[in-house]
This record gives structure tokens, sequence and C-alpha cells, in this order.
């Protein structure tokens, strides 16, 4: 016979037996996120669903000592076992309450897995026997489960906009700590998000350079290979940023399992993309990136900054689409060393990731054309910068700054032998910065006329260009 204190309730049962200590086995459903309550506890909730209870499942409040004591979901979808927990009602809803006294709880993975270990339990949690039952049973549950969740309208991570508040279907690809007590999710769909605005301000770029990342430390690279390659990945956080989701005090995570027509319809549209032969230039450079620039290498496929940095070899060259988002120096009468060589630091940009990029030497020269004018070379910086300036070719201040897509071809090398990915930098080759006639413009843009050497079309095609323009 087995023990009361033994026995799993299914949640419609549970949640008739108000003020009574039960005992709770569930899919987490939706994860709300952790916050201080007004005296000295810690606070979370969980939503759990069963068979007999998909929808709406049942309200699980947690009060623990800190943070590091509540439960630290690795993914919506995963399994909680729950012991003590006790059964109250609130304006009208019934919900469970984890009394740190008392209760205790255990996580387990939710996916078709073989082992039915916990990867987190409480301190009282005490595991037993039977309990693998209970988790195969629901796992197995889980495989065939569907929601139904309405016409809620989802969004791509490709259209988001600033300040406006959307749900989204993606992939949670990791959660960390960034800080005590301050968590940050990073979000996946496989599409890449808008560029976001900058800063017109650029002499600060030594004191306060645009971030890389926004977590403080750069998060371990075994982590960051585990990342896709394609497509942003949003760091959802209470502050700061570059894309950024800003948590309420109402935003859930919520499961969706893979079967969901909306997750095949987002898995299906990422797989065509990668079938593409410019799968991975960014969405807002398309039909094609800036003719601003021209590299060497117009045969070799392009790669995303985050395939820069995981790849699995120390000293590689690549191709990228990029924009550039900051230089060091930003004055052009400092890019030259008193010796006359270049030495300039720009900050690259592509929808999964932010670089330092160094340009130096003869690298240098071939990317502005040997030794131009201050004029030249500022002109040509701006023009990468996507900064606005007047007919006399001042800059105006505060005017919006939209750098353009352009390609590059970048280098890696590493400064220590000991210690290679530490030392892994990146420098830029074989790339040049060019001026754009109207005719070579058309010749990008329609290379078929150009291989017949059509003169006369192209000259017509060009005209028209300029009268549109």
């Amino acid at each position: 016979m087995v023990d009361d204190d033994y026995k799993f309730l299914q949640i419609r049962d549970a949640i008739t037996s108000i003020n009574q200590k039960v005992n709770l086995i569930g899919v987490i459903f939706e994860i709300g996120f952790p916050k201080q309550t007004k005296g000295t506890d810690c606070f979370c909730t969980l939503k759990i669903i069963d068979e007999s209870r998909p929808k709406p499942g049942i309200s699980v409040n947690f009060f623990a000592e800190s943070m590091e004591m509540l439960p630290h979901v690795a993914s919506a979808g995963d399994i909680i076992q729950l012991s003590h927990v006790v059964m109250k009602t609130h304006c009208g809803e019934v919900n469970a309450v984890f009394n740190k006294r008392f209760s205790s709880f255990a996580l387990y993975e939710g996916n078709d897995v073989e082992d039915c270990f916990p990867y987190q339990v409480s301190s009282k949690f005490r595991p037993r026997d039977l309990d693998k039952t209970f988790i195969k049973g629901l796992r197995k549950w889980l495989v065939d489960f569907q929601l139904d969740e309405g016409l809620t309208k989802f969004l791509f991570l490709r259209e988001i906009k600033q300040e406006e508040r959307v749900n989204l279907i993606c992939k949670i690809v990791h959660i960390c700590e960034v800080a005590k007590d301050e968590w940050m999710a990073f979000l996946w769909d496989g599409t890449d998000a808008p560029p976001i605005s900058l800063p017109t301000k650029l002499d600060d770029e030594l004191n306060n350079p645009v971030p890389l990342q926004l977590e403080p430390v750069p998060l371990p690279r075994d982590v960051l290979c585990t990342f896709p390659t394609v497509g942003t990945v949003l760091r959802v956080i209470f502050d700061q940023g570059l894309w950024r989701g800003v948590l309420t005090p109402f935003t859930k995570l919520q499961y969706t399992p893979n079967e969901d027509h909306l997750v095949s319809a987002w898995q299906r549209l990422y797989n065509e993309r990668l079938s593409l032969k410019w799968g991975r230039i960014p969405y807002s450079s398309f039909p094609w990136p800036s003719n601003i620039t021209e590299v060497d290498y117009d045969n070799v496929p392009f790669v995303t900054l985050r395939d820069v940095l995981t790849y699995s070899e120390v000293t590689v060259k690549f191709k990228c689409v990029a924009r550039v988002v900051a230089a060091l120096p930003w004055q052009a009468e400092d890019f030259r060393t008193p010796l006359g060589t270049y030495r300039i630091r720009l900050t690259l940009e592509d929808p999964t990731a932010r670089i330092h990029a160094l340009l130096y030497g003869e690298d240098g020269e071939k990317f502005f054309g040997g030794y131009p004018s201050v004029d030249a070379l500022t002109r040509k910086l701006n023009k990468l910068l996507g900064l606005t300036v007047s007919d006399n070719g001042k800059q105006i201040n505060n005017a919006p700054r939209n750098p353009p897509w352009v390609q590059f071809c970048l280098k890696s090398y590493c400064l220590s032998k000991t210690e290679v990915w530490g030392s892994r930098h990146y420098r830029i080759f074989d790339t040049k910065v060019v001026e754009i006639t109207l005719l070579k413009r058309v010749k990008r843009c329609f290379p078929m006329l150009a291989k017949k050497s059509n003169t006369r079309k192209l000259i017509q095609k060009a005209r028209k260009i300029g009268q549109a323009h």
C-alpha cells in the first residue's frame, strides 16, 4: 500500500483540497520571474499543467529565503515534483503555495530522455523509487500534447520595434545569472532583429566604448558554441542593452510544444533560410549590401559574426556582411601613427554579434585606397558610420545615424600560443572602400548586362536610376 504522504494528486483533484497539504507533479507551462517580496523573502510563480487539467493548469507560488533557493527552471516544458504544498484560494482562483518550512520540490528535464535524475532539488526533497514512473508518464503525455491558445498574434524577432510590447515564439537557448539576483534569458527564433538606432556622438568611444554584449562578462566559449549561428539571440533582462527585452510584472514564459503549428512554421522558415545561398546575409541588407566596399573573394560564401566567434579553428579567414557602429580613433587625422602606419579599431555588428576588428598597416592602406587626404578619409568613414553631413561635409549633430550593410573580409589570429582562444583577435583584410559611379552601380545591380558588355543598355539603366533618385 502506498502511504498517503507519497500519493500524488492530479491537478483537477488538488483544486478541491483547499487548505490541505498535497503532493503534485506537473509540466511547467509558464515561468514567472523571481522578485523580492516587501519582507525578507524571495518569490516566484510557476504555472503547471497535467493531463487532468491542461488548461488553464494551476499556479504555484514559491517563497524562499534567497533567490538561489527558488526553482531555477531550465526551460518551459520541464517537469516539477512538489511535496507538501498547501492549496489556497486568492481572488476566486485556486493556487498551490510552497512553504519554505516544510515543502519540497525537484526539477526534471521534460524532453524524452532516459534518465530520471533531477537537475535541481530543494533541501527537504527526498527521492523515492516510484518517482521515475510518474516522470516517465508525464514525458509520454507531453510528446502528444497540443495546446490551443486561440488567435493571439505572435511576431518574429525580425518584426519587433523599439518601445513596443510583443508576443514571441522563441527557443530559450540559455539562461544565466549576470549579477547577484539578476537573471538573463537568451531567446532565438532564427530571424534577424532590425538594426537598432545608434548614438551620433562618436568622440566618447575611448572612455565609453560601444558594448560588444549586454552581459557584464562574455559568455564562455563552450556556451556560445551551443547558440545557432544564424539569427538574432535576444537578451531578455530588466535593464540596459543592445536589442533587449524588458520584463514587466506581467511577463511570462509559456511552454509551446515542438509540434505546435506555429513552432513548425517558424522552424520551416528557418530551414528554408539556411538552404539559400545568401541565407547568412542580414535581412536588413536585402536585396544586396551597399556597394561602399569591395572584397577580393567573390566566390567565397558569407558567414555571420557568430560563425566567426564560434569557429572551431583559431586562425581562419571569413567573408561577412556587417555594419560599422564605432571607430577608434574616430578622427581621420589620427588614423595613422607618427610613422604613417594605419592603426584603427572598427566595431562591426550584424544581427548575431558585435566584434572589434583592427585595420592595420597595409590592410588599412588597401582599405582607404592608399594615403588620401584627411578630408577624403573623413568622407569614407562618414559613409561607413552612416553619419548625416551637410553640403559642405560637416557632421550634423543629433541627426539619425544608420550605417550601411557592407562586405568585409576578416581573419582571426591569436596573440598568445599558450592561450589561443583567450587572445583571439580579428583583422580586416582584402577589403576596400570605393567611390561608386552610377555606371558601376548599374553593373553590380545588373550583372548579366555587364557580362554582355552592352554599354548602351547599361547607360539607359543608369539614366533611369538617376531619374528615380
